[in-house]
C-alpha cells in the first residue's frame, strides 16, 4: 500500500548504510536537464563543472552522504547502441563518481532473466523504496514511497541482480 514520502533529500540524509539507485529508461524529459541536453547534441559539450549551478547541490548532498559513511551506488540498464540520452547521460557520470557516488551500465539485452520492477527506484537501507514513476514521454510524474517487505525486497534482489552483471562506468564504452 503506497504511503505518505519523506522527500528525497530527507531519505538519503536517513540513510545509514546503503542508498540504491536503479535507472532502467533510455531517455527522460526532466525539465533541468533539458538546457545541457539541448547544448550537448548541438555543440557536443555538456556542464560538467561540480561547482556550476545545475550540479553543486548534488555533490554537496552526495559528499555529505558518503561522509557519513553510506555507500551510495547508481545502476542504468540501456539499450545498444545507446540513445543520444544515455550518450549525454554517460559523457556526465563522472561528476557522480566525483560526488562519491558508484556507477554501472548493464546492456538491457542481458536482463532477460531478471526480476525487475516497473518503474525506477532509489533503495534506502533496504527498509524503504521510493519508485520513481514517468509518463511515456520520459516526464517525471509522482513518486511511490512503500516500506512494505515485498517492495524492498524486490528492489533489493533487482538492484543486486543488476549490479553483479553490470559493467563499472570506466570500463563502459558508448
Amino acid at each position: 500500500m503506497p504511503q505518505k514520502a519523506p522527500t528525497f533529500t530527507e531519505l538519503l540524509m536517513s540513510a545509514e548504510h546503503a542508498a540504491v539507485h536503479l535507472e532502467m529508461r533510455d531517455s527522460y524529459a526532466v525539465a533541468d536537464e533539458a538546457e545541457d541536453f539541448e547544448r550537448w547534441k548541438a555543440t557536443g559539450e555538456r556542464d560538467c563543472d561540480p561547482t556550476s549551478e545545475y550540479w553543486t547541490p548534488w555533490v554537496d548532498l552526495i559528499r555529505r552522504t558518503v561522509s557519513r559513511g553510506v555507500s551510495v551506488r547508481r545502476a542504468r540498464i540501456v539499450s545498444e547502441p545507446v540513445s543520444e540520452y544515455v550518450s549525454w547521460l554517460h559523457a556526465g557520470t563522472w561528476i557522480n563518481i566525483h560526488a562519491g557516488e558508484q556507477v554501472r551500465w548493464l546492456p538491457r539485452a542481458r536482463t532477460s532473466s531478471l526480476a525487475l520492477p516497473g518503474n525506477d527506484f532509489w533503495l534506502f537501507d533496504q527498509t524503504a523504496v521510493l519508485f520513481n514513476i514517468f509518463d511515456g514521454r520520459g516526464d517525471w510524474v509522482d513518486t511511490e514511497y512503500r516500506t512494505d517487505r515485498g517492495a524492498v525486497d524486490l528492489a533489493h534482489t533487482a538492484f543486486g541482480s543488476v549490479w553483479e552483471l553490470a559493467t563499472p562506468h570506466e570500463k563502459f564504452a558508448v
